[in-house]
This record gives C-alpha cells, sequence and structure tokens, in this order.
C-alpha cells in the first residue's frame, strides 16, 4: 500500500514556474514508476510526465517536454514536477500516481495503482 500526498501548485502568472512535490508513505516506494497527470475541467485526464523507479528513465507529454522536468528523491520518497515557463493551457488539476507497469504502459492511467489527492495549478493570462 502507497498513500501519495501532493504539494505546492497555486496561482502564477503566464512565464513563470512552479514545484509540485508528492511525498509517498511505505519502504516500497523506491520500487514503484512515479508519474504526473493533470485534467482541466471539461476534459479527460492526461499524462503530463513519468520516472522510472530509479529515475534512470523519463518521459514527458509533447506538450511540456522542454518546460517541465520530473525527478524524484527515493531517499525522500517523494517525487517532483518542475514547472517553468508556464502558460494558461497548462491550468488544471495535476495528480501524482505510482504504478508498477512495463514502459509501454507508461501514459495509460489505468496502470497506475496508486493516487494523490490532487492540487490546483491555475496559469493566468
Amino acid at each position: 500500500q502507497v498513500q501519495l500526498e501532493q504539494s505546492g501548485g497555486g496561482l502564477v502568472q503566464a512565464g513563470g514556474s512552479l514545484r509540485l512535490s508528492c511525498a509517498a508513505s511505505g519502504r516500497t516506494f523506491s520500487s514503484y514508476n512515479m508519474g504526473w497527470f493533470r485534467q482541466a475541467p471539461g476534459k479527460e485526464r492526461e499524462f503530463v510526465a513519468a520516472i522510472s523507479w530509479n529515475g534512470g528513465r523519463t518521459y514527458y507529454a509533447d506538450s511540456v517536454k522542454g518546460r517541465f522536468t520530473i525527478s524524484r528523491d527515493n531517499a525522500k520518497n517523494t517525487v517532483y514536477l518542475q514547472m517553468a515557463s508556464l502558460k494558461p493551457e497548462d491550468t488544471a488539476v495535476y495528480y501524482c500516481a505510482a504504478g508498477l507497469y512495463p514502459a509501454v504502459f507508461v501514459g495509460v492511467s489505468g496502470k497506475y495503482d496508486y493516487w494523490g489527492q490532487g492540487t490546483q495549478v491555475t496559469v493566468s493570462s
């Protein structure tokens, strides 16, 4: 069992930066691949970024590539999403998630077993 507690987020102007954190409970955190998803009002949840269990591989949606950076600190049981050059279209509720899955499923929300509570990110123009 893994419990995920998110922090960070808030309101920022376009072009600004924010960092999201996701702290996990349990001693098995380092076994899990971690992902970030987001859901804007009236839209489906979409994949943002993911990182392998040991941090060796990272994956990004095309819409955030070059602007967002996912990282993890297994000693602190925490995964981060550093967001830069934010755009109004990045406005959404962001969720972290943990899963044990082959890399081919990295962007599939149904392959993640545990989810954080979500945190709002609002980017004003």
